[in-house]
């Protein structure tokens, strides 16, 4: 009786197929990422530029009260700085003082979705509370914010 050598094929690599298949599924988990990344690099950029202004209201409350004028420079004897500086990271503030004050932020660099758009901190003259509006869609707002998108 004679004996045969069976030999063992070992797999050698993948097959195109196998290639391309693994690279449509990555295709398609890029194509649902990267908007989904955009939209939460244009809310954190939103919300970083509310942050940076919000604590003006309290410095210009502060200005009003002592019958000062709110501002972002420097103090002297008849104006206030509100703790906020005209230009961060994230904004370029402007105030507009009196009773019924403004504080607005234009959002500088990042997403061209909220690049540019104003964050507006109204003053209400009777009651003294704020309120917040902006021209950027509510959709970068968000739904837990205290302002108002368009």
């Amino acid at each position: 009786m004679k004996y045969t050598k069976m030999t063992k094929r070992v797999q050698q690599g993948f097959t195109l197929i196998e290639l391309m298949i693994v690279v449509a599924i990555i295709g398609i988990l890029a194509a649902v990422a990267i908007p989904a990344y955009q939209d939460y690099v244009a809310k954190s950029k939103f919300a970083a530029a509310l942050a940076e202004i919000a604590p003006g209201k309290t410095g210009f409350d502060v200005a009003l009260n002592d019958g000062l004028t709110a501002t972002t420079g420097a103090s002297d004897s008849t104006k206030w700085f509100i703790g906020v500086q005209p230009i961060n990271n994230n904004t370029s503030v402007n105030v507009v003082s009196g009773i019924s004050g403004t504080i607005t932020g234009t959002i500088i660099k990042g997403p061209a979705t909220v690049s540019g758009g104003v964050i507006t901190l109204q003053r209400d003259a009777a009651t003294g509370a704020w309120t917040c509006s902006t021209g950027v869609s509510q959709k970068f707002v968000g739904p837990t914010t205290v302002c108002t998108g368009t």
